[in-house]
């Protein structure tokens, strides 16, 4: 989150084999307000400022089994 609480990062894993990460993505994506709106609901008397969203999608496990898989050659 940014020092001014303005914009959150928000680093997301994708474990579905039946829809790509990129689509999935892309549907978050375009709800991104809506999901805003209801933490705004739910943390209204917690937080003076709802952040904005940025999601990213965290391949860091697809990182990780890359490297053990070039570890095992």
């Amino acid at each position: 989150i940014s020092p001014d609480l303005s914009v959150a990062k928000v680093y997301l894993s994708i474990f579905s084999p039946q829809y790509k990460k990129e689509d999935v993505m892309e549907k978050i994506k375009e709800r991104s307000k809506g999901i805003r709106a209801e933490l705004a609901i739910k943390l209204r008397y917690q937080l003076m400022k709802i952040p904005e969203f940025i999601f990213y999608i965290d391949d860091s496990l697809d990182y990780v089994e890359n490297i053990d898989r070039l570890l095992k050659k």
